[in-house]
């Protein structure tokens, strides 16, 4: 492959192998900083350069053919040793560097995850600062591609090719009343949680499973109250006879600090599986990796 790979250069490799990952010109080019047609001249270069088509357009996005499939991890293998060696490892020394990062997080976010990312930064990281914006699920991709944040965390999949999904845990849910609560005990059977009001959280959140297992079970009707922000549901719940399901870790953090009491759900809900997303991985900067691998190593 000696002659074939003269002049090859660094930039191809890197279309080449976010093209791989990301599934889209587009999404390349934004990447990148480049223009659409840039990316599709450097395609045609490396069609050239391989005689293989590399990619067909398929229903989803590109469809890497067998000869794509088999350069991939060789390329993506150079191409993060030679980023390394350059400038990965040793330009962002998070001992001393002065940093600030802009999140995306939802209100369940900022309650549960956002105070250990806290705690643990000072020890970690003296100098880096957090800035944190409302999590928009519809606009959080562009904002990302536009540079206008480094990283989200949701619990919707959102299977955008512009956009990396890290998995940090799947969360599961408890129920949540009142602590004098007149009729539920410890254990809660079905026939009782059927019988209570419940409230639910109604947007993109993400968490939806407790609404679908309402819905699942012909409890739809006994929803008397619907809300935006879990955030509420303590100070709703510890003064009336509502009933609400939570995701497991803010529920601990409610009754804690609120006069509420926690039970196992008598029926089956889906759990949560919540993500940091960010950019593809050659198309993050050295900070923005060590951001990545901080949150994982924190909220994993």
């Amino acid at each position: 492959m000696g002659s074939m790979m003269r002049d090859f250069d660094l930039n191809l490799v890197r279309t080449f192998v976010l093209l791989y990952e990301t599934r889209s010109v587009t999404a390349t080019a934004e990447s990148l900083h480049v223009t659409q047609p840039t990316i599709s001249y450097s395609l045609q270069k490396l069609r050239r350069r391989f005689s293989d088509e590399l990619f067909r357009r398929g229903g989803s996005g590109l469809v890497p053919t067998t000869t794509a499939r088999a350069l991939y991890e060789p390329l993506h293998s150079a191409l993060s040793g030679i980023e390394t060696a350059v400038s990965g490892a040793w330009s962002f020394d998070p001992s001393t560097a002065r940093a600030a990062f802009t999140l995306c997080l939802s209100d369940l976010g900022e309650i549960s995850l956002l105070p250990r990312l806290m705690a643990a930064l000072p020890s970690r990281a003296p100098g880096v600062t957090l800035t944190v914006r409302p999590l928009d699920v519809d606009r959080a991709a562009d904002q990302l591609g536009r540079g206008e944040i480094d990283a989200f965390i949701a619990s919707p999949l959102i299977s955008s090719q512009r956009v990396a999904r890290i998995p940090l845990f799947s969360e599961g849910y408890l129920g949540m009343v009142a602590l004098d609560h007149p009729r539920l005990e410890a254990e809660v059977d079905f026939a009782a949680l059927a019988a209570e009001r419940h409230v639910t959280v109604f947007g993109p959140t993400g968490h939806d499973g407790p609404r679908r297992a309402l819905e699942a079970h012909g409890l739809l009707d006994r929803v008397v109250l619907e809300v935006t922000r879990f955030a509420a549901l303590p100070y709703l719940v510890q003064d009336s006879d509502l009933v609400a399901m939570v995701p497991r870790l803010v529920a601990e953090m409610f009754a804690g600090e609120h006069r509420v009491r926690l039970f196992d759900l008598p029926m089956d809900v889906e759990p949560a599986q919540v993500s940091v997303y960010t950019r593809h991985t050659h198309a993050r900067s050295p900070a923005q990796h060590w951001l990545v691998t901080f949150m994982r190593e924190v909220l994993s």
